[in-house]
């Protein structure tokens, strides 16, 4: 088990998960096995990749229940995604909203000198 680092995207966690699962996955000569410890290797993937995703991505995954890793994936980078442009938005708006009301005020301002 492992955790989404701080400053770490859902790819860059999904890349580390790999790297795990990649060195506890057993090596065998028999193609049936090896299938078999594949198979397991990639539910344990997505066991961890889901369970270490943090913040609102990581909860929209694990709502999604998602059946493979590539899945999980997608969904947590469209999520932080979608963050991203919300904030943007928010910052935009927020801004425009600011001088908006400091030009209002300053013609506001203006109006009622020259009312006086």
């Amino acid at each position: 088990m492992t955790q989404q680092g701080r400053n770490k995207s859902p790819q860059e966690f999904a890349d580390k998960c790999r790297t795990l699962a990649q060195r506890i996955t057993c090596q065998s000569d028999d193609p049936v096995a090896q299938r078999v410890h594949r198979e397991n290797a990639e539910h344990m993937l997505l066991a961890s990749y889901v369970a270490g995703l943090s913040g609102v991505p990581g909860t929209q995954v694990r709502y999604a229940s998602p059946i493979s890793v590539e899945q999980a994936i997608r969904i947590a980078v469209s999520v932080q995604d979608a963050e991203r442009q919300e904030k943007c938005n928010n910052n935009f708006y927020a801004r425009h909203d600011s001088r908006t009301r400091s030009d209002s005020s300053s013609r506001h301002a203006v109006g009622s000198r020259t009312a006086n």
